[in-house]
Parts: C-alpha cells; sequence; structure tokens
C-alpha cells in the first residue's frame, strides 16, 4: 500500500486514499488535506480531513 499521508496524495488509487472523517469524501491530491494524531490505549490513531473546515465542523459535532 502507498503511504497516503504523502506528498499530497500523489500515486494514490482511490480505493487506498483516506476518507474524510467529517464528510466521507475520498481524500486524493488535496492540498487542503488535514490530518490528526493521537495516542489511545497504546496505539496511533489518525483521522484525514478534506479541509478545515470539515476538520472544525466535526470537531464541533465532538
Amino acid at each position: 500500500m502507498v503511504d497516503p499521508t504523502s506528498d499530497l496524495g500523489e500515486d494514490i488509487d482511490e480505493a487506498d486514499a483516506p476518507s474524510c472523517a467529517s464528510c466521507g469524501s475520498k481524500i486524493i491530491q488535496s492540498p487542503t488535506h488535514r490530518v490528526v494524531t493521537w495516542v489511545e490505549d497504546g496505539s496511533v490513531r489518525t483521522q484525514h480531513f478534506c479541509s478545515e473546515e470539515c476538520k472544525v465542523a466535526a470537531a464541533d459535532e465532538a
């Protein structure tokens, strides 16, 4: 699998691309792609967002 966070998503097939945690859109070659990373129960967790707006919307829902 190609790293979905590499260089704005170049060379990533849509099937392997991350989905926005807020709106569900596939994130491919998006300069507005945001990733939130945290550690939970000893494991690294991530959430991908297609834009700052979706990141803020998800935070508002939490």
